[in-house]
């Protein structure tokens, strides 16, 4: 059927004394898919004319033969036909050695996605003059030029009078950007999959041995590579597909739906992956999953041993955003991290939380040693 649907596709432009071989061999039944393929490449290379066919939507087909049958197409294309396939997913074909001859065009997702100046032209086309500057460059920084997630956005803030704080808060919880990720991407994944996103999308960047800490699985690096090749979302940080991160909105969506379902899970998973950047000697990581676990003990050791080389890389606010998080019984009777705290808090200009911070130490060291009576 879908060599029917093409052969009547390129008669259409081509004319109809194109591919009227290829549709008697295909009503025979019995004739193999060479055949008619040649049968049908033999009128096309008669054509004078460019003829370019559009094979849409094609990641919604999985019959191996019709993926045979495109390859012999393209490996004996006439000189002026041209083949376009748009598709959400890589086609299993060799694209490699079609990119080693010059033979493949590719538009991925980075290319398609709007630069700031075409964002800022998009909303004030459709949001009208009531954006400011600032206003479209915190909407294209959360979309990340992407262009739906912009529709979405634009369609959410129809009506609205209170723009200003909409876009401040837009983000993964958007009921209309929920509903398209949700139909158009999570729906459609396999149970495996679908968990692999949901449970590591507690990371702010990915890579194969971290999922699988963190997920329990043993194929996260091949999982990873079969997500950007979907182009399900998932942006690359380098060139050898070491290390990725989830689109802005897709991870908040991510993120919402692990709470619904597996709240109860959430505090073991950052437990796993501070134990990987333990191991793999990313301190400061470690000690943020640590305290997204919840487990301030674990946190404050690792900070104590990290807090001199935090101090000399000048990662001040880092440093400062420990102590907001750890209780202050954990920090008081730890004296390393005490002065490390101040000592941050002294750099900001903190003077008065500093010296709190100091009256919380004393006190409670001289609780700790009581002064012989």
């Amino acid at each position: 059927m879908f060599w029917k649907y093409v052969v009547a596709a390129l008669r259409s432009v081509a004319g109809k004394e194109v591919g009227a071989g290829a549709l008697s061999l295909l009503e025979s039944s019995q004739a193999p898919i060479d055949a008619v393929l040649t049968a049908l490449i033999n009128d096309l290379f008669a054509v004078s004319d460019d003829v370019i066919l559009v094979l849409d939507d094609y990641h919604v087909i999985e019959a191996p033969e019709v993926h045979d049958g495109v390859v012999f197409l393209l490996e004996h294309l006439p000189p002026r036909m041209h083949l376009i396939i748009a598709s959400r997913a890589d086609p299993p074909f060799s694209l490699a050695r079609w990119r080693g001859v010059g033979g493949l065009t590719e538009i991925r997702a980075a290319d398609l996605r709007f630069t700031p100046e075409e964002s800022a032209t998009y909303l004030d086309g459709t949001v009208g003059g009531g954006l400011t500057a600032q206003d479209v460059a915190t909407l294209d920084q959360r979309t990340e030029g992407w262009i739906a997630a912009l529709q979405l956005a634009a369609l959410s803030m129809q009506g609205r009078d209170d723009l200003r704080s909409f876009i401040a808060g837009f983000a993964g919880d958007d009921r209309y950007i929920v509903d398209y990720l949700v139909e158009e991407v999570l729906q459609r994944q396999s149970e495996d999959v679908r968990q692999f996103l949901l449970q590591s999308s507690i990371l702010d960047r990915l890579s194969g041995p971290l999922c699988d800490a963190v997920t329990g699985q043993a194929n996260g690096g091949a999982t990873l590579v079969t997500l950007e090749r979907a182009n399900l979302f998932l942006v690359p940080l380098d060139d050898r597909r070491r290390w990725y991160r989830y689109h802005h909105l897709f991870a908040d969506v991510l993120r919402a739906h692990l709470l619904d379902e597996q709240a109860d899970q959430v505090p073991a998973l950052h437990s796993r992956a501070s134990d990987w950047f333990e191991r793999s000697g990313e301190p400061a990581e470690a000690i943020r999953h640590a305290l997204a676990a919840g487990d301030f003990d674990k946190a404050a050791n690792l900070a104590e041993l990290a807090i001199r080389a935090m101090a000399q890389a000048r990662q001040e606010a880092t440093m400062r955003g420990w102590l907001k998080v750890l209780p202050a019984e954990v920090v008081r009777f730890r004296p390393v991290l005490t002065v490390g705290f101040a000592g941050a808090l002294l750099l900001a200009g903190e003077f008065e939380a500093a010296d709190k911070l100091g009256v919380i130490y004393i006190e409670s060291k001289s609780k700790s040693h009581p002064a012989h009576r």
